[in-house]
């Protein structure tokens, strides 16, 4: 019987190696600690990630495969580019961040529950006031019909939900945040655990060996976080034309 390792809770900036992770279920590494800034900073900056549903002890993940978009290859296609030429739809960066995350947390249709929990609104809304976190929201005039948001060290982004209120705004937003990384020169967002519909958008498998060393090197790499205040509004044609916030 494989016994799984429980987290210090006076020791949060300690992780066990990812690499120690259950093949079954694949990718559970440890349980316990808290959602203190320090070791979610930590796991992130060492590839790996909470996720647990409300009631349950917090678990923490490192799956192989890795799911991951690669910035420089996502973009609408041709039928995305039809849809959404037309709409006044407008995008901005941080400007709604608990909401988004509030937006993601809602049950999709057939879902009972979610694990975005109000603990976890909680602690990436600290991480966003600290300037760890961000998100990027797509609006109809006043009402927020899309986003996503996860969290930044050096140049690399770790996404951790999106959602859709009208058809397309998910995928708009994903887009939006691939043109700004894509400037400054981060080359993927995680998008963690593999599934039917993150494929469909264009993500790809990568071996967690791959992305581990991946994130080594981009977690260190020098980026002023500075950067993610005071982007402009930008509307959702000269995101589809390629126009970059920066």
């Amino acid at each position: 019987m494989i016994r799984l390792p429980r987290l210090d809770d006076h020791a949060p900036g300690h992780f066990p190696d990812p690499r120690t992770a259950l093949i079954e279920p694949n990718g559970l590494l440890a349980f316990g600690g808290d959602l203190s800034p320090l070791r979610l900073m930590t796991a992130y900056a060492h590839g790996i990630f909470p996720w647990f549903n409300e009631g349950e002890p917090i678990l923490w993940w490192s799956p192989d495969p890795r799911c991951v978009f690669q910035t420089d290859q996502l973009r609408p296609n041709r039928s995305q580019r039809r849809a959404l030429k037309d709409t006044d739809w407008q995008v901005t960066i941080n400007r709604a961040f608990r909401e988004v995350m509030q937006a993601c947390a809602a049950p999709r249709p057939g879902q009972f529950g979610t694990w975005i929990s109000p603990a976890m609104i909680d602690a990436y809304g600290m991480l966003h006031d600290l300037g760890c976190a961000h998100s990027v929201e797509v609006w109809a005039q006043d009402d927020l019909i899309g986003g996503v948001y996860g969290v930044s060290i050096g140049r690399l982004f770790c996404g951790e939900s999106m959602f859709s209120a009208q058809s397309g705004g998910s995928k708009l937003a994903l887009c939006a945040l691939a043109s700004l990384l894509r400037e400054w020169e981060f080359p993927l967002i995680d998008a963690q655990v593999s599934n039917p519909h993150l494929l469909g958008l264009g993500a790809v498998e990568m071996s967690r060996d791959v992305f581990l060393r991946e994130v080594a090197m981009l977690v260190t790499a020098p980026f002023d976080p500075q950067q993610w205040k005071d982007l402009p509004t930008v509307s959702a044609k000269r995101i589809l034309e390629g126009f970059s916030f920066v």
